[in-house]
């Protein structure tokens, strides 16, 4: 069971197509919705120690997106399904919350935007627009290859072929997150989660037209110690948004730390 905050209250909520979204917030103060990149949620990832840096100004509200956690989910999956279910957070939320989206959670966030979902203002952190200048070939179709492992129920290969083949990160990573029991179980246990990453992400290439729809405050960050392709998609998606601020956070990487965002989002959110 995840632990929680005391302060802190866990509710399920409906999506559109009866996916039950598992919701978390705590603190005071205006609606902000924080949505996580891959493989993370209520009980992994940065959401919860932002979520406490931000509780003194905001009420934060965090979720496990569909497929993990303790959220449903149900076939067959589209981007469309993931913008409702953002969608009915936000709701959940009041209706007119800010919203910080991290890496994948970053592309969500503007596709949700870009949709016309009313939120008062969006910040994101180093979207994966990555396609173009990584290294990475998006031309072979990861996401079947994905799905094909996870049909032979391989979910610890599905991992590691997302990390190295499609991520970029060095070989002998997912080797030492296998002696991370705890850490190993989490990312396996969203395995299955990893194929709608290649769609929420437009196959890691920025939707530049759809971005222009994009109609509310927005904040575009990248850390300054981020990879070139990283640099330059965050450039592209502010060029793409209208009148977005972009910000490069210094000594920051894509683990960027819960101080430096919060500090971000006081600044723009709230200044």
């Amino acid at each position: 069971m995840t632990t929680t905050t005391p302060s802190s209250l866990v509710e399920a909520i409906t999506s559109v197509d009866g996916t039950t979204i598992s919701v978390e917030h705590l603190g005071s103060g205006p609606a902000l919705v924080l949505v996580d990149g891959a493989f993370c949620g209520r009980s992994f990832g940065p959401s919860r120690a932002l979520a406490n840096a931000l509780a003194g100004s905001y009420t934060v509200y965090f979720y496990d997106r569909r497929g993990r956690g303790d959220s449903t989910d149900t076939a067959p999956y589209a981007v469309e399904r993931e913008v409702e279910d953002l969608a009915a957070v936000l709701q959940h939320a009041g209706g007119n919350a800010f919203v910080y989206g991290i890496s994948s959670g970053a592309a969500l966030a503007l596709e949700t935007a870009a949709a016309g979902v009313p939120m008062r203002g969006l910040a994101t952190y180093e979207a994966p627009y990555t396609g173009v200048g990584s290294g990475t070939d998006f031309s072979v179709d990861h996401a079947a290859h994905l799905k094909r492992l996870l049909a032979e129920d391989k979910r610890g290969a599905t991992v590691s072929y997302f990390l190295v083949k499609m991520i970029g990160v060095p070989a002998f990573v997912p080797l030492m997150l296998r002696l991370m029991p705890k850490v190993w179980a989490s990312q396996k246990s969203a395995a299955n989660t990893l194929p709608y990453e290649v769609e929420v992400c437009n196959n890691f290439t920025a939707p530049v037209q759809r971005l222009a729809a994009v109609g509310v405050p927005t904040l575009v960050m990248v850390g300054s110690k981020a990879a070139p392709a990283m640099s330059a998609a965050q450039r592209a998606i502010a060029a793409a948004v209208p009148g977005a601020v972009h910000r490069t956070l210094d000594g920051q990487t894509h683990q960027v730390s819960a101080k430096a965002i919060a500090e971000e989002l006081r600044g723009f959110f709230l200044p």
